[in-house]
């Protein structure tokens, strides 16, 4: 029997069970051994405010309509952050090139279930690199998510960058910045993640409630303000924020996933006189300028590969690893008590 997460309303989880479905041709089947819950898009769906719900994205127009609801309730095997290891391979595609076979650990996106079936073009190259802990294997597309914003800020070194929100997304993108040569200020409204903040590379932690965020950096730049700020919380309030901090010119990227009416974005205000460059960052696709060099794909493999130097650390950010079973639970506390929880994990 397959074990499946879904929603069955908001703030309503459950776990399924149906039949094992056959292989078909081109496919690979994976047995999940974790799937990594997403604090950010995941919990949308959740709490019943994610755009598919009340509106259809149509991809060749590309735009929202309001005429039909793209998804409903179930909302079934969301999640894109799993590993596991490969249990049966099509038989046309036995030792074929690249592809991981019979007894590899690999990882991909195929949903919070106990097994997956993945089209074989999908897992091609995701062998979970030898000697890197399986767990690492779950933060490939949240590790590719924040690597896409740092490319999307276009970083020189030496220069000042502000990272709003800290999160798990946030805390890899703080890394990846400083890595990239910034000098990182981390941004937050909860006291426990700007200390991981400090551990993952940030020189200086503000907290969003407590400073005059925009004013600090500014006089820690000689009134300059930030050369990029980075907003990856889906908070308009942060997103105006980042727009206040940076400097004449300075870029914003947007990497959260905002929800319903911008209450708190003001664009009249800072971006208007400063001039400011906001842009999107979102795992579809990479920065227009890099896509002839630059891929979703290349963007996993080189986040795992940093993993894999010991130039990213991973393991520190996984707070709860939980049978599946307690997937409810997971939910709640990431909804209900952000504080006390980074990586919510699913085990299998």
């Amino acid at each position: 029997m397959e074990r499946v997460v879904q929603f069955t309303g908001p703030r309503t989880v459950e776990v399924a069970e149906h039949e094992s479905e056959p292989l078909p041709p081109g496919h690979v089947r994976v047995r999940t051994r974790y799937s990594g819950i997403s604090a950010g898009t995941e919990l949308t769906a959740y709490r019943g405010t994610n755009p598919y719900l009340t509106r259809t994205w149509d991809p060749e127009s590309r735009l929202f309509t309001d005429d039909a609801a793209g998804i409903s309730y179930p909302v079934v095997g969301w999640g894109y952050s799993e590993v596991g290891e490969v249990t049966e391979v099509s038989p046309e595609l036995a030792d074929a090139p690249g592809l991981p076979q019979v007894g590899d650990l690999a990882w991909g996106i195929w949903g919070h279930r106990s097994e997956g079936i993945v089209p074989a073009a999908r897992m091609a190259g995701h062998r979970l690199p030898d000697g890197l802990d399986p767990l690492a294997g779950a933060f490939a597309r949240v590790g590719a998510i924040a690597y896409n914003a740092v490319l999307g800020a276009d970083i020189h070194l030496g220069e000042d960058v502000a990272v709003f929100g800290q999160g798990v997304i946030g805390l890899l993108t703080t890394r990846l910045a400083q890595l990239n040569g910034a000098r990182v200020s981390a941004v937050d409204a909860l006291d426990s993640r700007l200390e991981h903040a400090r551990t993952h590379g940030a020189t200086t932690t503000l907290n969003a409630r407590t400073d005059s965020v925009a004013e600090r950096l500014r006089e820690a730049t000689e009134g300059r303000g930030a050369d990029a700020a980075i907003e990856i919380s889906g908070a308009y309030p942060a997103l105006h924020e980042a727009l206040r901090s940076v400097a004449v010119g300075g870029r914003v990227v947007a990497a959260g996933f905002y929800q319903g009416d911008g209450a708190g974005l003001r664009l009249g205000d800072e971006f208007h006189h400063n001039r400011a460059h906001l842009v999107c960052s979102q795992i579809g696709g990479v920065p227009q300028a890099l896509d002839g060099r630059w891929s979703v794909e290349r963007l996993q493999r080189t986040f795992l590969r940093l993993v894999g130097e010991g130039r990213v650390d991973v393991a520190s950010l996984v707070s709860h690893v939980l049978p599946v079973a307690d997937a409810a639970q997971a939910y709640e506390l990431l909804d209900e008590r952000p504080g006390e929880a980074l990586q919510m994990v699913l085990a299998f």
